[in-house]
């Protein structure tokens, strides 16, 4: 097979069992060979033991000495550090972009989304259009990660993102009707124009802590789906099935 067709197929297992995981499909603490896990996606062996691997650096699965995979059970406090890791990933890349000069295609891809949502929460939170702000906040953060011009900064900081939970769009979803929630985007959105007016006026210290206050956001709505009662809205985030009673 060609290199970009395996690299294809590689990508696919990964997203198929990533879905599968986050989705509760695949429940915590379930045993996942390469031959049972190749044979549900209908691959063969090569692709999904790299899909495997990947998901163990994700932290979905952990593999054990006779090299099966579990899936992995994740506590609130995983969770809190998977998203203050990404929070200071995501401080370092704009404090480098700051200090050093943002890319000037990168810096123009988020001036557009920060524009966008300006037009999506125009009219305030009641009337806010969920699904276009879920997609503008993604498009902002894969902007954000190439700000520095670094693939090595932004290969880290879209691995972060892929942690479980630790997404900035983790949490839209679930919380969508509800108004506090949707107020607090209109924080976030204050946030991101005052991210890329301090990287423009290369204000590298102040860039770097509104990046990792940016992220602490992302932990308050996680606190907030914890303190939830509805069961049903909980199983409407991805990964939510995965954390245990534990902190």
């Amino acid at each position: 097979m060609p290199e970009d067709g395996k690299l294809r197929t590689i990508d696919h297992a990964t997203r198929a069992l990533r879905d599968r995981i986050l989705s509760g499909r695949l429940p915590t603490g379930m045993h996942l060979s390469e031959t049972a896990a190749a044979e549900m996606l209908g691959l063969s062996r090569t692709p999904t033991r790299e899909a495997l691997t990947q998901l163990v650096e994700e932290g979905l699965l952990e593999r054990g000495a006779s090299g099966r995979c579990t899936v992995r059970a994740l506590t609130r406090a995983d969770v809190a550090d998977a998203i203050e890791l990404r929070g200071v990933l995501e401080g370092m890349a704009l404090r480098l972009a700051a200090e050093r000069g943002a890319d000037p295609a990168a810096l123009a891809e988020a001036e557009a989304c920060v524009e966008a949502i300006d037009g999506v929460i125009t009219h305030g939170a009641r009337a806010m259009d969920f699904e276009r702000y879920a997609e503008l906040n993604a498009g902002f953060h894969a902007a954000l990660a190439r700000l520095p011009g670094s693939p090595l900064i932004e290969r880290e900081l879209m691995r972060a993102h892929r942690l479980p939970l630790a997404s900035p769009s983790a949490f839209l979803g679930s919380q969508a009707t509800q108004l506090e929630f949707r107020r607090s985007l209109l924080i976030a959105q204050s946030q991101h124009r005052a991210m890329l007016e301090a990287v423009t006026a290369r204000e590298g210290a102040r860039a770097e802590a509104l990046g990792r206050e940016h992220a602490r956001l992302a932990r308050h709505n996680f606190e907030q789906a914890l303190a939830q009662d509805s069961t049903a809205q909980l199983k409407d985030i991805p990964g939510f099935s995965l954390v245990t009673a534990e902190n």
